[in-house]
């Protein structure tokens, strides 16, 4: 009775430990304090973000500058899921947020996520 015993607690220890719910994605958010600005024409909502065509400064090359969010206030003033501001003018106010990640494993990913915060069409 001794030995089955002593062969059950650690089996029965396993147990308790891997049914033991442990969170597998965690996440910490780091704010940029400040708010950022570019110029750009509106290029449409992919599904994934809103998409603005904008000029680099150092080589005038053009770029699109693509968005993840948009607080409501300005989705309330300018509906960007209508086609009525395509390829329109606007000066973009915006914040990068990092956010990290780590898996169950312990590595980290980052990834920014772009919001608008104001719109003004130029």
């Amino acid at each position: 009775m001794k030995t089955k015993f002593i062969l059950a607690l650690p089996v029965l220890c396993l147990f308790l430990l891997s049914a033991t719910p442990f969170p597998l994605n965690t996440s910490v958010s780091y704010f940029t304090s400040q708010d950022l600005k570019i110029v750009g024409v509106y290029d449409g909502n992919e599904g994934y973000g809103y998409n603005f065509i904008t000029t680099r400064k150092d080589d005038g090359s053009e770029f699109t500058m693509t968005f993840q969010k948009i607080e409501e206030a300005v989705l309330k003033e300018f509906d960007l899921d209508a086609e009525l501001f395509l390829n329109q003018k606007f000066e973009v106010t915006y914040t990068v947020k990092t956010v990290v990640t780590k898996d169950e494993n312990g590595f980290e990913d980052e990834v920014e996520v772009y919001t608008i915060t104001h719109l003004k069409t130029l």
